[in-house]
């Protein structure tokens, strides 16, 4: 994956910023020139968190959009849609602080289902699990923040998709691991 400079990585975290304060507050925002590299497509998740606590994440696990455009998206949907909380008040946007995480492409972890756990590099992977009709994610920073070891992040990843904690263990259950370059406001 080509990574983002410090520079574009700044600029991918005012984007988001910017676009935010556009969606919730309807302030005017004009975009600016970017660099090549949001022009390709990218997998991103914009993170939005209220005094440490997380108040919205949403992205694109897969490339599916240019990078620029992508942030807009997750940005707004991280603010607006996310169901697990109510949509960002613009007196909320003070306190607001932006995390922008970019992917590298999801890869299926090709290993026994009880290797797994010895494959997945905490603090470096984030995983996605799929099966029975269900998929969940979860982002290589969480298991960092939460202090788990490998085995409890798959653990963590089957329960985000609404299946048993250990679902991992069958083979019929998909594993994908990805890496993020993660951007966050100083809170």
């Amino acid at each position: 994956m080509e990574l983002l400079t410090q520079v574009e990585g700044e600029l991918a975290l005012s984007h988001a910023r910017h676009v935010l304060h556009e969606h919730v507050a309807r302030e005017t925002y004009i975009e600016p020139e970017f660099s090549q590299i949001f022009s390709r497509k990218r997998g991103v998740f914009v993170t939005l968190t209220k005094k440490g606590h997380l108040r919205g994440c949403i992205g694109f696990p897969q490339a599916v959009m240019p990078l620029r455009d992508a942030i807009r998206e997750a940005a707004c949907s991280a603010a607006t849609d996310d169901p697990r909380f109510p949509a960002v008040s613009p007196k909320e946007l003070p306190d607001i602080c932006v995390e922008v995480t970019v992917l590298t492409e999801p890869v299926v972890l090709d290993a026994a289902p009880a290797d797994r756990p010895t494959l997945v590099v905490v603090g470096k992977h984030g995983l996605i699990v799929r099966g029975y009709g269900r998929s969940g994610l979860l982002l290589p920073q969480v298991p960092v923040e939460w202090g788990w070891n490998s085995t409890k992040f798959l653990d963590n990843t089957c329960m985000k998709a609404g299946l048993s904690e250990k679902c991992w263990q069958e083979p019929s259950v998909q594993v994908l691991t990805f890496e993020g370059q993660i951007f966050t406001e100083k809170s």
